[in-house]
This record gives C-alpha cells, sequence and structure tokens, in this order.
C-alpha cells in the first residue's frame, strides 16, 4: 500500500489563495450573523451582512492584484501604494455598507448617510487592514522559503560537486599503478597476464563507474568491489598478498560512500605487501556497535617508522643545507577519505589512524549505522554540517594514502588465485 504523503499548503499558490479568501471572509460572515442573531436582531439583517461580507470579499481580491505588482518594488513604492489602495478601498466598502444600509432602514432611521459613512468606516479599515498585513507576512515568508530552499540547492550541488571531485580523483591513482603493472608485464613479455590483469581492470572499472559519484552502497558491495580490485593485485603479488575479512552479518546491510574502502587497501598493498619479500596480510573487519558503523583495516606490513615506509616520504627543507625531517605524503587516499567523511557525515564520524608497536598500519573508521532505506535521508541532514570536532582527526600521516585496521576474526572472502588464473 503506498504512503500518503501530504502536499504542503502553499505548494499550489492560487488554490492556497482562494482556500483562505473562502475560510476567512466566510469566518467574519459567520462571525457577525453569529452577533446580530444573538442581539436579538431580524434575521434580513443576514442578508446586508452577506452583501458587505460580498464587497469585502471583492476588494480584497482587487487589492491582491494591485499587491503584486507593488510587493517588488522599492520599499517607498510598496508601502506608499498599498497605503493609498487600502485607503481607497475602504472607502468604496464603507460607502457601499452605508448605502445598503441607507436602503434597509429607510424611512425608520434619521440617521445620514455621512452619519453611517463614518460610523461604519472602522469595519472595513479593521478588515481590509488585517487582510493586507496577513498577506503581506504570507508573502514574505513564502519568498524567505524560496531564497532557503535555493541556497539549500545551491550547497548540495556544491558538495555534491566536491564530493564527485574527491571520487574522481581515486581512478587515475589506481589506474596509474595498474597501468604500470601491465605495462611492465608487457615490457616482460607475458603477455597472457598482461591480458587477464587487463581484462580484470575492465571489469573493476565497470563495477565502479556505474555508482555515481557522492552515492552510497552497502558494505556487501563494496565488498564486491573490494574483491575485484583484490583479483587485479593478486596477479602481480602471488602469495605475498593475503587477506581477511571479519564481517558481521548486519554490517553487510550497512551503508556507507562508494569507493571508500578501496583507497585504504590500495594503501596496504602499496606500503605493507610491496616492500616486503614475504608480503603481508591485510584484515577488514566491521562490526556494528549501537547505532555506530565501526569499520577497520589492519596490515603486518613495516608501518610508518619502518626504513622502507620513510623512504617512501618527502621532506622539506625549511633550512639550506639540511632536512627538518618533516615528512609530506605524496599521495591523495587519506586526506581523500578524511574529505569525503567530512562531507558526508559533518562531524558526525571518527577516522583514526596508528602504526603498530614492532610494524603494521591501523585504519579506523566509525559512521552512523544506516541501512539502504535511512541513508538518503540521513545524508541529507548530516551534509549540512561542518566538520569541526578536533577530537576527529588522522592521528598519524601515512605516506601516499589510505588506511588499515581491524579486529580479526576472519572469515576468508578472498580467495587465493595464481598469477595468470582468470577465475
Amino acid at each position: 500500500m503506498m504512503r500518503f504523503q501530504p502536499a504542503p499548503f502553499f505548494a499550489n499558490k492560487n488554490r492556497a489563495f482562494w482556500n483562505l479568501q473562502l475560510a476567512g471572509w466566510g469566518g467574519a460572515f459567520l462571525l457577525r450573523a453569529v452577533n446580530a442573531l444573538a442581539n436579538g436582531l431580524p434575521y434580513n439583517l443576514l442578508l446586508v451582512i452577506l452583501v458587505t461580507t460580498i464587497t469585502g470579499f471583492s476588494l480584497s481580491v482587487i487589492l491582491s492584484v494591485v499587491y503584486r505588482q507593488l510587493i517588488d518594488r522599492s520599499p517607498i513604492v510598496t508601502w506608499g501604494g498599498t497605503a493609498v489602495s487600502l485607503v481607497l478601498a475602504v472607502i468604496v466598502h464603507a460607502g457601499i455598507d452605508a448605502w445598503v444600509q441607507d436602503l434597509y432602514y429607510a424611512g425608520s432611521s434619521e440617521t445620514s448617510f455621512a452619519q453611517r459613512f463614518v460610523g461604519i468606516t472602522y469595519i472595513p479599515l479593521t478588515l481590509l487592514g488585517g487582510w493586507s498585513a496577513l498577506y503581506y507576512a504570507i508573502n514574505f515568508f513564502l519568498t524567505v522559503e524560496r531564497q532557503a530552499d535555493r541556497l539549500e540547492r545551491l550547497e548540495a550541488q556544491a558538495t555534491s560537486a566536491q564530493l564527485a571531485m574527491l571520487r574522481y580523483q581515486l581512478n587515475p591513482h589506481f589506474l596509474f599503478n595498474t597501468l604500470n603493472s601491465i605495462s611492465t608485464l608487457v615490457l616482460l613479455k607475458q603477455t597472457d597476464q598482461a591480458n587477464a590483469m587487463l581484462t580484470r581492470l575492465s571489469g573493476f572499472l565497470r563495477h565502479t563507474l556505474i555508482a555515481e559519484p557522492g552515492s552510497q552502497v552497502s558494505l556487501a558491495q563494496e565488498i564486491e568491489t573490494l574483491q575485484l580490485y583484490l583479483d587485479i593485485e593478486r596477479m602481480r603479488f602471488e602469495d605475498r598478498l593475503r587477506t581477511r575479512f571479519d564481517i558481521d552479518e548486519a554490517a553487510m546491510h550497512a551503508c556507507l560512500p562508494s569507493m571508500l574502502l578501496q583507497p585504504l587497501i590500495e594503501n596496504a598493498v602499496k606500503y605493507a605487501v610491496s616492500p616486503q619479500e614475504d608480503g603481508a596480510e591485510i584484515v577488514l573487519s566491521a562490526r556494528v556497535v549501537g547505532q555506530r558503523l565501526r569499520i577497520a583495516v589492519e596490515d603486518t606490513g613495516p608501518g610508518v617508522e619502518g626504513p622502507v615506509q620513510l623512504s617512501m616520504l618527502e621532506y622539506e627543507n625549511e633550512v639550506a643545507g639540511g632536512l627538518t625531517g618533516r615528512p609530506v605524503s605524496t599521495g591523495v587516499g587519506l586526506a581523500n577519505i578524511r574529505n569525503r567523511l567530512m562531507q558526508g557525515y559533518g562531524d558526525d564520524h571518527l577516522f583514526e589512524t596508528a602504526s603498530q608497536p614492532g610494524g603494521g598500519f591501523k585504519v579506523l573508521i566509525e559512521i552512523p549505522y544506516e541501512t539502504e532505506g535511512r541513508s538518503e535521508h540521513a545524508a541529507q541532514e548530516n551534509r549540512a554540517a561542518a566538520p569541526s570536532r578536533a577530537g576527529r582527526r588522522e592521528r598519524t600521516p601515512r605516506a601516499g594514502s589510505a588506511d588499515t585496521a581491524g579486529d580479526p576474526a576472519p572469515i576468508n572472502l578472498n580467495p587465493q588465485h595464481a598469477i595468470g588464473n582468470s577465475s
């Protein structure tokens, strides 16, 4: 059954105007009619009240046309024109009321037309004055709402553009490394392996480029993408690349930004597996803790203090002829992941990195736990929040890019493949 979703009252301004007109003037007629009957006045006086109400209704419609032309002018023109229009409308309304009452009380009252006119002027002045104030108040409110909606759309577009930029930044980063490996295989005349790697690369790109930049996928879909990537890397590293996955069943349905974890795994491959002769193990774990999704990636590489790791860092010369010893990252992964989390969740996320004693590198990401149905609405709200919490920061910078951390109780989701295997 389709859920009923009521439309906003002012979604159709024309319909809202007539609804308010009928309700307002109908209420004014009812109030005056009840007052007349309560005071024992004759029933035929209701006809006089009806005529005056119709007069007010008609004049307010004319005023709405005039006010519509004045509302976007300069303040002097708007308020000056409004005052003149209102005075004329009150005069016409009071004149018609006095004339109708003259006809009703003809021969039974000595009150002149001028006396009646002056005596009843306050009624149309009150009604039309209140109507004018309400007209401008509603229109100014709608103008502010429209400007706020436009600003929100512009902010959403800016955020979406930045997320797209961060997402597209990953593809050249990964492609450079993979194409360089394929080029090496071609130079070594290992054409079968090069062809197999190209086939897997095309499958990986086809899979990842389907998702829109800034979109969210389930953790199960993200792991499927990681498996495609690892298939490519296993052709390069064979048994040196070992992976383990420890994923809670509930976590498999959690939503997260697409291509969020691939740079972390790529970073571990580059700085843990590649520099060591016996390779390294990469562990990815995911838990649902309360209303939070906790993801960790960990490797058994040399860590950020290892000699191979330090050789991949650039150093800035701040003093002529000497090194300062300050590392500068040469990649985009860690900064990219951090920025995407800030754009997607504001300060409602955790992102930490740490080097393990004796080697190894860890990354911990914690974001709100959202399943597919709730993620879109929550993302819209969180993107408006600017990241500010100082505690949510990267504690240990790592060169090149990306992260890793985990609690290994492994389920091997990626079986090992020998080089040249297409399966």
